[in-house]
């Protein structure tokens, strides 16, 4: 065997989101483009902000000297203050540069995060529902994936976080705005798992910390505020992106930031820094930096996702769909009409709409919608989600 036995075993599991993107571009080939009504990925259909496209010209046109070459591994200290004070106005805590590293991307984020904090054999809460790759980063950096069901309406469960704690427990991943509901978990329900964690961490002698995936956390609906977490849990590790927020996903711009109030913040930055530097992700795009040092809270417009979700949300209730109405984010989650949720997902393929079993995200019995499409696409796929449904009532 050319591979190892373990990336094997991985590839064969690894991500439906991606099967069915790869399903979408056959598809596209053989009914063209217009026809194929694709939900299958994330991927941001509006462009980025007319602001960030102006910059991006300015500084490739004036490129200075020196402008490509490596820069501090934690990032040009321009733009880590840049998202220090985007995150000291939010929260009111004293957020500063030392406390921002640069990042490619949440998942490159992600990836320092648990490299830096996991031991052989630590365990890594995650809350189900989840986004699939969570399994194989903390596999990657040693760690076990534990997974905790969420409430049916997809909130968190206290209690079973709870018993699901350890000795050998040393993070949890606290994914809000989710992927793939669009949940936002309250703040009440946060100080509740708060509590708890303070808890358990003294009990056990060391921090157990969240790890905050904030990637969506720009994208926010009817007026809702996203739970500031690090004023709620101190040692929080907040992982933020401007894939989504600036419509970006390409560029791989993204940031770790560690609550000034964290016991060991000065080991984590440390770690971080190092751990950023030995994975050979070295320095987040130089460029892409650059911008973000000129951004002003000039991220792309979320009123135009949320169109799009109330649109589909209201039409597919009407035809009889259950589904928890996303409060952020950009992803649908319904439950499937029948039990096998993959059986549901292939006949809407059939009739070129593509969604993602929810078996792919650990939840069999739903499927996840990407509403990242063009307005057209989901009025378009309607009468095909109303024809599907019709054949299993």
């Amino acid at each position: 065997m050319t591979i190892s036995q373990k990336i094997k075993a991985m590839v064969e599991e690894s991500s439906w989101v991606r099967k069915m993107f790869d399903s979408a571009g056959q598809l596209k080939a053989v009914y063209g483009e217009e026809n194929i009504y694709d939900f299958s990925l994330g991927n941001p259909v509006e462009e980025p902000p007319l602001f960030f496209q102006e910059e991006l010209k300015r500084i490739i046109i004036n490129s200075a000297n020196g402008m490509h070459r490596y820069m501090p591994n934690a990032g040009y200290p321009e733009t880590r203050k840049k998202v220090a004070d985007m995150l000291k106005k939010k929260s009111g805590l004293p957020f500063s540069v030392e406390h921002i590293i640069m990042t490619n991307g949440a998942a490159g984020g992600l990836n320092v995060a648990l490299k830096t904090i996991l031991n052989p054999g630590d365990e890594v809460i995650v809350l189900n529902p989840y986004f699939v790759e969570y399994k194989f980063y903390i596999d990657y950096h040693g760690g076990i994936m534990k997974l905790v069901d969420t409430n049916k309406d997809f909130t968190l469960n206290i209690d079973k976080i709870k018993t699901n704690i350890t000795g050998r427990t040393k993070a949890i991943i606290v994914n809000s705005p989710n992927n793939p509901t669009g949940v936002i978990y309250s703040k009440s329900s946060l100080e509740e798992l708060s509590e708890i964690l303070k808890k358990k961490s003294d009990e056990k002698g060391e921090a157990i910390y969240i790890l905050a995936d904030e990637a969506y956390r720009e994208i926010i609906y009817d007026n809702l505020e996203l739970p500031e977490i690090p004023t709620i849990y101190p040692d929080t590790i907040l992982i933020g992106s401007f894939s989504k927020s600036l419509g970006v996903p390409g560029e791989r711009i993204g940031y770790i930031a560690i609550c000034p109030l964290a016991k060991d913040c000065d080991d984590l930055i440390e770690g971080m820094v190092f751990s950023n530097r030995t994975l050979g992700f070295v320095n987040a795009p130089a460029i892409m930096q650059r911008v973000l040092m000129k951004i002003n809270g000039q991220f792309i417009d979320g009123s135009v996702y949320q169109n799009k979700r109330d649109l589909l949300y209201e039409n597919l209730t009407k035809f009889g769909y259950q589904v928890i109405k996303p409060q952020g984010a950009f992803y649908m989650f319904p439950k499937s009409p029948i039990g096998d949720d993959l059986t549901f997902v292939m006949e809407l393929q059939k009739n070129r709409v593509l969604a993602v079993p929810g078996k792919g995200f650990g939840k069999p019995g739903y499927f996840r919608i990407a509403f990242c499409v063009k307005d057209e696409v989901i009025y378009n796929s309607l009468p095909i989600f109303e024809k599907v449904i019709k054949q299993f009532q």
